[in-house]
């Protein structure tokens, strides 16, 4: 980055999660701005990754300035194996304004504060000007969730995502009232998945990453799970992305609602989008699924409660946890209500457990980078609740896991919703079970080496004891929730030596977590 070359006045930095073709900063192209994208130790490492991760968000940046490149920018790449690469961001950039002799630095607002807080200290400090401008991607502000909230103390996401319905005229009738006559068909979205209707076909195309996977092995980057570098499905850029949207709707949106809850055996699709990746990369913006999901029932060609709980995830959830991430940053990485502190078990980073659930659900994150929301929340999490695993540890697995999770989405989602940590904020009850839920929604219990029936003794599921146990410990802060009311009586009305023998074998199970 030392050797001079043509200069420029306005360099423009692009994240690895701002590959957003439609930004308004390539309607038209100028010789004297430069286009920056680097691949750099700084945010490779930050937690330990996923090998699929690492790969997606490269694949995709190297293939962006393909794109950038031939639409007639210019585009200066920093890979990660490049000798002047200072491995962070800022140290890069100071390095390029030199070398262009630039006057302008313009970057589009970053999603995660830490980045964030980054170049704006970095900013601070420089003589040439900096410039941020918007991602021009969510339909919400930074702060428009906390504005909305004011000094409410909780937060229902329900409120938020009715707002936005009514704001944004998404599946209103002319009357303005919502569509069906409900707003949340979340009731009729419950059913465990037979075996029928088929699963749509995965048609994604299939990269080779050999080359680039060497590359990131060979600058020393740490990662687990299977990079799967020789047959690489995820979309990689806009076109790519759309193509796989297209084919979601048309295929696999019918079904999405019904069995969107469901989980099957070495089945990690189902009916899901896997659309994630791409939106939090922003190669697709958030209106397009909105859009193109209520078409699909206006047209007839999907029910209202799958369009319906679709929508609901994009429009709701994801602008909501922003909004929630934004306004309770820093600190909320490190909130942790419950004073959980037990380490994660080494299965974790293996999936060789005999809970079936767990060995499913974790086997497939490892191997695909990848498990639906129900996995994520019901089983995974569910467990990390009930055993008291450190919240702050089961976010950084998290984060690290999916290739989808970007701190801004995932954090909120752990911590607030699948932890409790945040002490109700974001959840209004602990959201755990049982082995009854599990098996209610899933075949996983069949063929479990566990007892889903029995709660105590050697083949007992280690989920019955861990539940009842869990609300025993913290009665004292959840025994008020009306939401639990129900759950405490049920613990009071069992007799005395029942009780007690929940409680020992979920200590005996907890001492022998490694194990399971």
């Amino acid at each position: 980055m030392t050797s001079k070359g043509a200069g420029a006045h306005t360099l423009r930095l692009i994240l690895g999660d701002q590959l957003n073709a439609l930004h308004s900063w390539f309607a038209r192209t100028d010789p004297d701005v430069v286009y920056v994208l680097m691949e750099v130790r700084q945010e490779t490492d930050y937690v330990l990754h996923h090998a699929q991760k690492i790969l997606a968000i490269f694949a995709a940046m190297r293939d962006f300035a393909r794109h950038l490149r031939q639409a007639g920018h210019r585009v200066r790449y920093v890979a990660i194996d490049n000798p002047s690469n200072r491995q962070d961001i800022t140290q890069n950039l100071t390095a390029l304004m030199a070398h262009y002799g630039a006057r302008e630095l313009g970057y589009q607002q970053p999603d995660e504060w830490r980045v964030s807080q980054v170049l704006g200290a970095w900013r601070a400090t420089q003589a040439f000007s900096v410039q941020q401008t918007d991602s021009e991607h969510f339909h919400t502000t930074r702060d428009e969730v906390a504005t909305f909230f004011g000094p409410r103390k909780s937060w229902l996401m329900e409120t938020f995502y009715r707002h936005m319905r009514r704001r944004h005229g998404v599946l209103m009738d002319a009357s303005g009232e919502p569509m069906g006559g409900r707003w949340n068909f979340d009731h009729d979205n419950r059913k465990p998945w037979p075996g029928t209707p088929p699963l749509p076909p995965d048609v994604r195309p299939v990269h080779d990453h050999r080359a680039l996977w060497e590359t990131v092995q060979q600058a020393g980057v740490q990662s687990f799970g299977n990079p799967q570098a020789d047959q690489f499905r995820w979309p990689l850029n806009r076109a790519q992305a759309l193509a796989w949207l297209d084919h979601f709707i048309q295929h696999t949106l019918p079904n999405f609602g019904a069995y969107e809850d469901a989980m099957s055996a070495g089945n990690p699709r189902l009916f899901h989008s896997q659309l994630s990746f791409a939106l939090n990369t922003k190669m697709l913006h958030p209106g397009e699924l909105v859009r193109q999901a209520q078409a699909a029932y206006e047209t007839g060609h999907a029910p209202l409660a799958a369009v319906e709980g679709f929508i609901r995830q994009i429009l709701g959830w994801r602008e909501y946890v922003r909004g929630v991430y934004w306004a309770h940053m820093p600190g909320y990485e490190t909130r942790n209500a419950l004073g959980h502190s037990r380490p994660l078990p080494a299965w974790f980073w293996t999936g060789q457990t005999r809970m079936r659930c767990m060995s499913d659900a974790i086997g497939n994150s490892l191997e695909n980078a990848y498990a639906h929301h129900i996995q994520r929340l019901m089983v995974i999490g569910n467990f990390a609740l009930l055993a008291g695993l450190d919240p702050a540890e089961v976010h950084r697995w998290y984060l690290g896991v999916y290739i989808d999770a970007f701190e801004w989405v995932e954090l909120p989602n752990t911590v607030g919703m699948s932890q409790f940590a945040d002490g109700g904020l974001l959840g209004t009850k602990p959201y755990v079970s049982s082995a009854s839920y599990i098996d209610r929604m899933s075949d996983y219990c069949h063929a479990c080496p566990y007892d889903k029936k029995q709660k105590t003794g050697e083949r007992a599921c280690p989920f019955n004891a861990l539940y009842w146990d869990f609300f025993a410990r913290h009665q004292s802060q959840l025994e008020d929730n009306r939401r639990l009311a129900m759950v405490y009586r049920r613990w009071q009305d069992l007799p005395e030596e029942a009780q007690a023998a929940l409680r020992e074998q979920a200590a005996l199970t907890l001492t022998r977590l490694e194990g399971l």
